[in-house]
């Protein structure tokens, strides 16, 4: 069984900034990619940001310049740094993770949520 746990949320005022973690634990083979999303009040999921194993990263264009994605492998566990918050940023977080637990089992997991709020 495989968890994905996010923290780190909270309520933050316009420019400032938050970090948030997110850790994966159980019986994990492989993690893969893992990613950010988003999503707001009476709006679709969006992705915010994702990581590659090795590494490399994507950013939606509106948060590029404010927005880092990182990783520690050795922990199972991805950040995301936000910085120069503004309101829009205001949603629940949600972290997502491409994990192989079994040399020929593979699939998607997603995080509970966390709060981000960002008052102006």
């Amino acid at each position: 069984q495989v968890q994905l746990v996010e923290s780190g949320g909270g309520l933050v005022q316009a420019g400032g900034s938050l970090r948030l973690s997110c850790a994966a634990s159980g019986s994990i083979f492989r993690l893969n990619a893992m990613g950010w999303y988003r999503q707001a009040p009476g709006k679709q999921r969006e992705l915010v940001a994702a990581i590659t194993s090795g590494g490399s990263t994507n950013y939606a264009d509106s948060v590029k310049g404010r927005f880092t994605i990182s990783r520690d492998n050795a922990k199972n566990t991805m950040y995301l740094q936000m910085n120069s918050l503004k309101p829009e940023d205001t949603a629940v977080y949600y972290c997502n993770a491409d994990i192989v637990t079994t040399p020929t089992y593979r699939n998607l997991y997603w995080g509970q949520g966390t709060q981000v709020t960002v008052s102006s």
